[in-house]
C-alpha cells in the first residue's frame, strides 16, 4: 500500500496551475512530484494531482492506494458526500473513478497544516509556469 499527499494550486483563479504529489510506501517517501499544468483553477488543480497520484500508483504496481488531500471540495465529491455541479471537474471526477478501477483505494481530507509538502511542491509548479508566461 502507498499513501500519496496531493495537492493542487493555482497562482490567481484562474492562473497558472502547479500539482504536488509526494507518495509514501511503509513510512517512507518513494516518489515526489512537482508539475506545471497550464492556466485554470486551483480545483481543477487539485483534481489533477489525484489523477497524477493514481496514474502513478498504477505505474508503480500498485494495488492499494490512500490518497490524501486538504481540498475539502475534491475529496468530498471523490466520496460521494458533495455532487459535482461544474461539467468540467465531472469529467475530471470521472478520470479518478476509471483509475480507481483495479485498486483499493480511500479518499480523506486532512488539514493544510499535515500536507505541507505536497502543498510547496506544487507552488513549485504553478511558479514554474509564471515564470514561463512571463517569459
Amino acid at each position: 500500500m502507498i499513501i500519496a499527499f496531493t495537492d493542487g494550486a493555482s497562482l490567481g483563479n484562474p492562473g497558472p496551475m502547479g500539482i504536488g504529489i509526494v507518495i509514501y510506501r511503509d513510512g517512507i517517501v518513494v516518489e515526489e512530484l512537482s508539475e506545471y499544468l497550464g492556466s485554470g483553477t486551483n480545483n481543477i488543480a487539485e483534481y489533477n494531482a489525484v489523477i497524477k497520484a493514481l496514474e502513478t500508483a498504477h505505474a508503480m504496481g500498485e494495488s492499494e492506494v490512500h490518497v490524501k488531500s486538504d481540498s475539502q471540495l475534491v475529496i468530498r465529491q471523490l466520496n460521494n458526500e458533495y455532487k459535482v455541479r461544474d461539467p468540467g471537474l465531472q469529467i475530471l471526477k470521472n478520470r479518478v473513478e476509471h483509475l480507481c478501477i483495479g485498486l483499493t483505494v480511500r479518499f480523506e481530507h486532512i488539514p493544510r497544516e499535515k500536507n505541507k509538502e505536497a502543498d510547496k511542491l506544487s507552488k513549485e509548479g504553478a511558479e514554474l509556469g509564471r515564470k514561463r508566461e512571463k517569459g
